[in-house]
């Protein structure tokens, strides 16, 4: 089948042909030309590629994602609402495939950024953990070590991620580590879900002794007044020893 450009400068050849003898020399040129528009043409209409429409369900997917504030992985059921379980997986399957989402794990994708020096960035433990424990009626909490190094109280950075948690025990493999999540105690446990919770976590971490008024001082400054609010309020389930150091900790500054 000849495509729409040859077609298209035969119909103009043709025309031409048909033009009187004593416009010769003007019919040539037009001959010239309809020879130079089916070339070009041709080599259009064949290079030309069929634009692909983007399915409904996987725009659905995007704006949602895009509309998500702070969160920057997702599990596969955040998305049950916009279509039945087939649809949705099918359109994670095309969106993967376009590079728009990342696939982590099983069930889990995020929204791949790109640093202007590093490339595409890998995919954030912390983040997976939340797309994980979202929707999820267990609470859970990062250890001492690693809360420690969120408070910018310890340079130390946690050679293994564990979570702290509730609920159920188990290790989730993520490219080069594993999320550990271990059960605890529910001391271990308290603000779980909250800034406080990096805070109590931290002094417990670092020991009576080593919580300086110098550690003291940069909670006190850094601290919003409703993380201040949540320590006080959980204070009294606290070590006994801590409770000098929240004190201090959630004191209005002297002006």
């Amino acid at each position: 089948m000849s495509s729409p450009g040859t077609r298209l400068a035969g119909d103009l050849i043709a025309a031409t042909s048909r033009l009187p003898a004593l416009r010769g020399g003007l019919a040539c040129g037009y001959h010239g030309l309809g020879c130079r528009l089916s070339q070009k043409l041709c080599s259009f209409c064949d290079t030309l590629k069929p634009v692909k429409n983007t399915h409904p369900a996987d725009e659905k997917i995007m704006r949602v994602v895009r509309a998500t504030k702070g969160a920057k992985a997702f599990a596969a059921r955040d998305f049950s609402r916009l279509g039945s379980p087939v649809a949705i997986r099918k359109a994670l399957e095309r969106l993967t495939k376009r590079g728009d989402l990342r696939r982590v794990r099983r069930g889990f994708y995020d929204w791949p950024r790109s640093h202007p020096i590093l490339g595409q960035t890998a995919p954030d433990p912390m983040e997976l953990v939340r797309g994980i424990m979202r929707n999820n009626a267990a609470v859970w909490q990062v250890p001492g070590a690693y809360a420690a190094n969120l408070l910018y109280l310890s340079e130390q950075v946690p050679a293994k991620i564990v979570i702290l948690t509730d609920g159920v025990p188990r290790k989730v493999p993520l490219e080069n580590l594993t999320l550990d999540f271990r059960r605890a105690a529910p001391r271990n446990l308290l603000g779980a879900g909250k800034p406080a919770g990096l805070v109590f976590q931290a002094l417990r971490h670092l020991g009576k002794t080593n919580v300086t008024p110098e550690v003291i001082a940069r909670l006190g400054q850094q601290l919003d007044a409703a993380t201040k609010a949540d320590l006080d309020a959980l204070a009294p389930d606290a070590p006994a020893w801590m409770h000098p150091c929240l004190h201090q900790i959630t004191i209005p500054a002297s002006r």
